[in-house]
């Protein structure tokens, strides 16, 4: 990888640390090729953690770097560039954190929505600020934003561009969690290591059958829970996880 974006692979987590601190990590071309490489790469480890440096996770798309963006520049460059990166998060087969050490702002913010579970430290903020510059909110979030809050809040976030805190983040469930900063890069250390150690194949399959729930009527949903369980009982963790059960120890998954 490039300058733009740290990589470190331990454990099984693939820790991935977005690197323009200067900018509060606003998203440039470079670095959002840098990141969709990154992400993919990171879907040979057992987790994902996507972070920021600094102050901010994310301030979004470099505006300095917006030349160009007419309307058809904008529609190339989210189907270029932004849905890649985008589906390299939603199509990963383990479990990615978002770490929102600080502001996720624009499609920084749906950046972190994308993610499987968002941790946000106290101080953290949410701002969909399309509309402060004329724009809707992109990058995903007309997606993820009503399908986690409600159309009301949705709609309240997006028209009005003001900042939601981590807490009243955490409490409509927007986010997983919000933790005091002092405690913030141990929470994360502890959940990544937990989920690292996981059934990795498990949690393909139930990221498969959430992801997917919101465009299915219930039968098909049955019937696709019952082939991915299939899958699963047919695993080394399923084996190693009863027999974990029944001896009465913690079991040690492979992630096969």
């Amino acid at each position: 990888m490039g300058d733009l974006v740290r990589v470190e692979t331990e454990g099984g987590i693939c820790r991935i640390t977005l690197n323009r601190p200067e900018v509060m990590n606003a998203l440039n071309r470079p670095l959002r090729a840098e990141l969709t490489a990154a992400l993919r790469a990171g879907h040979a480890a057992r987790v994902i953690v996507l972070t920021g440096a600094g102050r901010a996770f994310c301030s979004g798309q470099d505006l300095t770097d917006a030349g160009g963006l007419d309307e058809a520049g904008f529609e190339a460059t989210l189907n270029g560039e932004y849905v890649p990166m985008i589906r390299a998060i939603t199509e990963a087969p383990v479990p990615v954190i978002a770490a929102v050490n600080g502001a996720a702002a624009g499609a920084g913010a749906n950046l972190a929505l994308a993610c499987d579970l968002v941790i946000a430290a106290e101080s953290a903020v949410f701002i969909q600020a399309f509309a402060r510059i004329g724009l809707i909110p992109d990058a995903g979030g007309t997606s993820f934003l009503p399908r986690r809050i409600g159309l009301q809040r949705a709609m309240g976030a997006a028209l009005l561009a003001e900042p939601i805190g981590a807490r009243q983040a955490e409490a409509w469930g927007m986010i997983w969690e919000a933790v005091p900063d002092a405690q913030f890069a141990q929470v994360v250390a502890a959940r990544a290591a937990k989920l690292a150690q996981g059934p990795t194949g498990a949690y393909a399959a139930l990221k498969q059958a959430l992801r997917g729930s919101f465009d299915q009527p219930l039968e098909v949903q049955l019937a696709l829970e019952a082939r991915l369980q299939g899958l699963c009982g047919a695993s080394e963790d399923f084996r190693e996880g009863v027999a974990a059960f029944l001896e009465k120890r913690a079991p040690d998954f492979r992630g096969r």
